[in-house]
């Protein structure tokens, strides 16, 4: 089984990799090595793949169509995972062509890849941030999500309706997994995990967003990528010729337990050992105050649904921080 991990530099990407390595699939990963965040995180996560002999690695941009169909045709992938993607809600309001090249136009040219060298599955990275300001909780798969509040939800939200075409249209088996603010070792620098844990270990204050009143469907990395898995060998069934039996489907993985910000601070506080420096402040463009994953669908399914407790999983994250960065 041969599987191409997109984005495979990247956090989840990193880490899902790393999972089909031990489970005896022949990985082939690809990423841009842009500067978002540190490349030299992601090129520590490189190495740590590049150590596995079932991996192997291809500087290439999803933007570049060339270079993908090269890749596709010279590997002919039974199943495509797509974590590739420019990333963060905040950075959308300032640099809205990143998403255009990476979110848009590079995914279009993964489905043609995909369409032109068929696989059995193609599963995709979608996000809770597709459900904008919607007051029903908890998000459900089977909510209208037709008013992003960013320019990163829309990619998102965009990103579903082309998988879905491509599935009514050409049989193209898809999944679009909508993640739940995924945090864990190995993370990404520009979240507020990462964030706060660099501030308080420093004395720096941290920003609460909407003086606190926010609350975040926090989902631990193994969670996310144990439902990748576990849903990657699932390809859902459908007939293209009929619209309303198209081979696609979109899943929540979340926790369903959301916690309030205030409470994930006391809770790195105590992971820390350090009293965190609050600073106030109103909510942000973009910002949505609260999410909550309806997990039935996955439940359904797999079986299984994500278990790992806030405490486990930042004590894993400051286990790892202070480790990787020698504190």
């Amino acid at each position: 089984m041969k599987v191409l991990v997109t984005g495979v530099a990247g956090f989840i990407g990193f880490h899902t990799a790393r999972r089909l390595c031990a489970e005896g699939y022949d990985v082939v990963g690809l990423d841009n090595l842009n500067d978002y965040y540190s490349v030299e995180l992601k090129r520590a996560r490189l190495n740590e793949l590049e150590a596995l002999a079932q991996f192997s690695f291809y500087l290439i941009d999803i933007a570049d169509p060339a270079a993908l169909l090269a890749l596709f045709a010279d590997h002919r992938f039974d199943r495509v995972i797509h974590l590739a993607a420019q990333a963060g809600v905040r950075y959308s309001l300032d640099n809205p062509t990143a998403y255009v090249q990476s979110n848009l136009i590079g995914f279009v040219n993964l489905l043609e890849a995909c369409r032109a060298f068929p696989c059995e599955h193609l599963v995709y990275a979608s996000s809770s941030s597709v459900y904008g300001m919607s007051a029903k909780l908890p998000f459900s798969t089977d909510d209208v999500v037709s008013k992003p509040a960013s320019f990163y939800a829309a990619t998102k939200s965009a990103n579903e309706l082309m998988a879905y075409t491509y599935a009514h249209l050409y049989g193209l088996p898809v999944s679009g997994l909508r993640f739940f603010t995924v945090y864990g070792p190995w993370g990404r620098p520009d979240m507020a995990l990462f964030k706060f844990t660099r501030s308080i270990l420093d004395g720096q204050p941290i920003d609460i967003y909407n003086n606190g009143a926010m609350s975040r469907d926090f989902t631990y990395i193994d969670d996310i990528v144990e439902g990748i898995f576990r849903l990657q060998a699932l390809p859902p069934a459908g007939r293209a010729e009929a619209i309303d039996q198209a081979p696609a489907r979109v899943i929540n993985i979340g926790r369903g337990s959301p916690v309030r910000l205030l409470d994930f601070v006391d809770y790195l506080e105590k992971a820390l050992d350090r009293p965190a420096v609050k600073r106030f402040l109103p909510l942000q463009p973009g910002d949505i105050p609260e999410t909550c994953a309806d997990v039935s669908d996955i439940a359904e399914l797999t079986g299984w649904q994500p278990s790992t407790t806030l405490e486990q999983g930042l004590a894993e994250f400051v286990g790892w921080y202070r480790s990787y960065y020698a504190i």
